[in-house]
């Protein structure tokens, strides 16, 4: 049996999404790449949706998981933004210190073009540790903002701040959920994890849903434009890769523009009466 026809590939809103765990049933197409769909989407669900993208530097952030949060609070929902780090070391050419801040305003910038709000955790650049002093800082950030869904970095990465990011997130939502762990907030459970499709994560990613971003995808595009990176400044071209990306996606799932989201094993699961 191939690759595509072992996973079901799912055209979702935003909305459909955040809800697919808090129903406790997936929705499945058998639609394939390059094949028409035999069906419509599922039902979107009325309770607007609260997503939090969490990454180890705002352009991760932005680029890889921007859009999901601008559909949100498109949708009626809300959206937050958390970069572990600020990214200060990523140009060649201007002091980390300087670049830092100018990293922080552009992440403000794009927040409000969105709709979403920015949070920051001061980390260092290329520094970023994993043990539970970080992971319960993105616990309590959890705890007091309650996103429903959670955007993160797969753990097959080259960047070992991407690695680091996917560990303390995994923690931070056990320990956010953990009713035992007495901290200024209560606990509070994330329904469902979405791992980004990330050009520096590619190393065993599978994408196993695609959501239509066709919406705001020229808001989403507007407000990475505020990060001279997404122009090519550090030398990859971030709006080539992202920009085709999403017309790739949007082929594969039958709608103009889309993202591919990859989901943890438990989340695949289906409950079924027959075949």
């Amino acid at each position: 049996m191939s690759g595509t026809t072992r996973r079901e590939l799912i055209k979702l809103s935003g909305a459909t999404l955040a809800a697919l765990s808090a129903s406790g049933t997936a929705l499945h197409s058998s639609q394939l790449p390059g094949q028409p769909s035999s069906e419509t989407p599922g039902p979107v669900s009325k309770t607007p949706s609260s997503v939090m993208a969490i990454a180890a530097h705002p352009g991760d952030t932005f680029f890889a998981m921007g859009a999901p949060v601008a559909l949100a609070t498109h949708q009626g929902g809300t959206g937050f933004l958390l970069s572990l780090t600020l990214g200060e070391r990523g140009s060649s050419t201007i002091p980390p210190a300087q670049y830092g801040v100018m990293q922080r305003d552009a992440s403000n910038k794009a927040a409000a073009m969105i709709g979403a709000t920015a949070l920051f955790l001061a980390y260092r650049d290329g520094e970023l540790p994993i043990n539970d002093e970080a992971s319960l800082a993105v616990c309590d950030l959890l705890r007091r903002y309650k996103p429903t869904t959670v955007v993160t970095h797969w753990k097959g990465s080259w960047h070992k701040d991407h690695r680091a990011c996917y560990e303390i997130v995994q923690n931070a939502i056990f320990y956010a959920g953990l009713a035992a762990l007495a901290r200024e907030h209560s606990a509070h459970e994330v329904r469902q994890i979405a791992f980004a499709d990330n050009w520096e994560d590619a190393d065993g990613f599978v994408a196993d849903t695609y959501l239509d971003i066709s919406p705001i995808f020229e808001q989403y595009s507007s407000a990475c434009s505020t990060f001279p990176m997404w122009r090519g400044e550090t030398g990859f071209r971030y709006n080539d890769y992202y920009s085709s990306r999403a017309v790739e996606c949007g082929c594969l799932s039958h709608c103009r523009y889309a993202v591919s989201l990859m989901s943890p094993a438990g989340q695949r699961v289906r409950k079924l009466q027959a075949l």
